[in-house]
């Protein structure tokens, strides 16, 4: 009896003792009250729709106004990937992460609580460009915020939707638009709309011929203010300390005059000005090149022109701008330029001929768009003109086609690339830098270390 009692005793200690052992235990045992969503299943998401919000973040974002985007996006046949998460989410290389998760070359954008920030890879948009549309939206509620940036996203952007998103098609590979396009053209015989077509070339024609003559008389003005800087750098291939670099840099100067000359001439249509003022671009290199050489000076880093007016020659900074009406955004900028503009004063800036009068040639209309893509090719020119006239025209249907170009055509021989499968296997610098609702920490620098999550 005496040792059932003590058994008994025994056993009610031990329970005791392993209670509180699992009381103690317990906290450290159980699972978070709420895990957050791995970037993995994130990336799988996304793999399949444009548009995830997270289960922790559905106060931000209707279903509704998700859906909406998503299908914006999938019309456009744009890589542009939105994710709503939130603000406890941790930041740490999260763009990079979910890029390298996700495996899809595209741009990139991130609500996460009340931050807002992007990243894309350089083929799809460039850095510059990302960070403008990022500072235009910057502030704005969740759903303002995601619809102006996936506006002007979608319309500077290069690339296309990835395949596992079944967009524009009728299950048979066949794109859906292009056999409601055929249905029309077939239903819409007959001698009168043949008429109708016969007229609306030759007025297309006529615009045509008016617009090449009105950038006729700009870029007849950039090349003779080219060859006076042949002429005022008083260069003789023979002069004493010439070297065969400098007379290499002479010959690509004269080469690149002569083809702006000639391929002027040619011109019958306005996009193919941009192939002058592309020769124009690279001849002022070689000047800048020859110059730094019989000073010398450092040989100049290749940028892009001077934005206020690309007779500047190669700029050498980039300088922040805001256009009446806009949004600051980084350009390139002169010397002189960017000292105007720390001081207070305005750049000097191009101006062209409008039925308004002289105005900056971003604000003169579309016919412009060849001559400035000439000069700010390689993907740069969007995020440049983000909210100017030209800009916005220039985003248009139309304008593709009566000027023969997008912003996807600037990108140089094939134009842009995106939405196509490619693993890790990308430039991470393109993803890293700092997180946070339009502020990169440097201007624009995405070649930081990576941490998102720094200075919050």
């Amino acid at each position: 009896m005496k040792s059932a009692l003590r058994t008994r005793s025994l056993l009610r200690l031990l329970a005791a003792l392993a209670l509180a052992a699992l009381t103690v235990l317990w906290p450290s045992l159980a699972p978070p009250a709420s895990a957050a969503t791995s970037v993995s299943t994130i990336a799988a998401a996304l793999r399949e729709n444009p548009v995830y919000v997270d289960p922790a973040a559905s106060g931000q974002l209707s279903t509704s106004d998700a859906a909406t985007l998503a299908d914006q996006i999938k019309n456009a046949d744009k890589p542009l990937f939105i994710a709503v998460l939130p603000a406890g989410y941790p930041t740490q290389d999260l763009f990079t992460r979910l890029r390298t998760a996700t495996g899809v070359t595209g741009l990139y954008a991130i609500r996460l609580g009340d931050r807002f920030d992007a990243r894309a890879d350089s083929s799809v948009l460039p850095r510059a460009a990302v960070h403008n549309l990022v500072t235009t939206v910057a502030g704005e509620d969740t759903r303002a915020q995601l619809s102006d940036f996936t506006n002007s996203a979608l319309t500077n952007m290069g690339g296309s939707a990835p395949a596992s998103w079944g967009t524009g098609s009728d299950g048979n590979g066949v794109p859906t638009g292009a056999l409601i396009t055929v249905g029309a053209v077939l239903v819409a015989g007959g001698a009168g709309t043949y008429a109708l077509v016969r007229r609306n070339r030759r007025r297309h024609a006529e615009e045509q011929r008016a617009a090449v003559e009105k950038l006729r008389v700009v870029v007849d003005e950039d090349i003779t203010a080219f060859g006076e800087e042949l002429d005022r750098l008083d260069f003789h291939p023979s002069e004493k300390g010439a070297d065969d670099a400098m007379r290499a840099d002479y010959e690509r100067a004269l080469d690149a005059y002569e083809q702006a000359k000639a391929l002027m001439a040619a011109v019958t249509k306005p996009e193919e000005v941009r192939g002058v003022t592309q020769a124009l671009e690279e001849g002022r290199f070689s000047l800048a090149q020859l110059a730094a050489r019989r000073e010398g000076r450092p040989l100049p880093e290749r940028r892009a022109p001077c934005f206020f007016d690309p007779r500047h020659g190669p700029s050498v900074t980039d300088a922040t701008w805001t256009p009446p009406s806009g949004a600051p955004r980084e350009v390139p900028v002169c010397a002189a330029d960017a000292t105007r503009l720390a001081d207070g004063r305005d750049p000097v800036m191009r101006e062209v001929d409008t039925d308004a009068g002289r105005r900056p040639y971003w604000d003169a209309g579309p016919a412009y768009g060849p001559w400035a893509g000439g000069y700010f090719g390689g993907g740069i020119l969007p995020g440049l003109l983000v909210g100017t006239v030209l800009g916005s025209m220039m985003a248009t249907p139309s304008y593709a086609a009566d000027y023969g170009s997008g912003y996807g055509d600037f990108g140089g021989p094939g134009g842009y690339e995106g939405g196509d499968v490619s693993g890790a296997d990308f430039d991470s610098d393109d993803f890293s830098g700092g997180f946070g609702g339009g502020d990169f920490g440097g201007g624009g620098d995405f070649g930081g270390g990576g941490d998102f999550g720094g200075g919050f």
